[in-house]
């Protein structure tokens, strides 16, 4: 059962990260057209393109038969954990640079061609560089065993959070606003950052 903890961690995190996210506001575009199980696929597609490979790099990271990379490697990860959560309670400096990914995230959104590929290039370049997609190479390094799991719990994540956003659309934008998610996922990030020190130095 020891396979449910990477699931789980990376599930939650990729689940709160994405509530009221922008990549939700592309999932709810194209619902009015599209089969919701068509837009999922790509969703989980998008998500083994993005989360996936971070995962995978992390994971070969963590295999490195070093005990000092690795004791510096968990350091690093459980500390950007902890400052992602601070960072998160920060007000968004960089909103030309966001403003700019959502712009050519909206025009990938409007090619007619090949749905399922037009949303999983949108999801993996929308998570690309983001602090989840950071977090799932630390989450890797971790975890080097266990990268299938992660990789599960990530895309799981992602699926089930766009689901909602496709049920749910409207009541979502209108009781969870973006500050308040980001505000939550940095709680997480934070309690997951503080768990994973105490294991380091235990």
């Amino acid at each position: 059962m020891s396979f449910l903890y990477p699931i789980f961690i990376a599930f939650l995190l990729v689940f709160i990260s994405e509530l009221g996210d922008k990549t939700q506001l592309l999932v709810l575009s194209f619902s009015s057209k599209l089969k919701a199980s068509t837009i999922l696929i790509g969703v989980a597609l998008g998500s083994f393109l993005s989360h996936g490979i971070a995962i995978l790099f992390g994971s070969s990271i963590g295999l490195l038969e070093n005990e000092f990379l690795h004791n510096i490697l968990h350091f690093m990860t459980y500390f950007s954990f902890i400052l992602f959560g601070i960072l998160s309670f920060l007000p968004e400096k960089d909103k030309a640079q966001n403003d700019k990914k959502d712009n050519f995230l909206m025009k990938l959104s409007k090619i007619g061609i090949g749905y399922i590929f037009i949303i999983a290039a949108s999801i993996a370049v929308g998570e690309l560089g983001d602090k989840t997609f950071l977090a799932s190479i630390g989450l890797g390094i971790s975890y080097p065993h266990s990268k299938l799991f992660l990789i599960i719990g990530a895309i799981l994540g992602m699926v089930i959070s766009d689901m909602l956003a496709i049920l749910f659309g409207k009541f979502l934008s209108s009781k969870i606003s973006e500050n308040l998610m980001q505000k939550l996922s940095g709680v997480l990030f934070i309690v997951f950052g503080v768990i994973g020190f105490i294991k380091f130095i235990i």
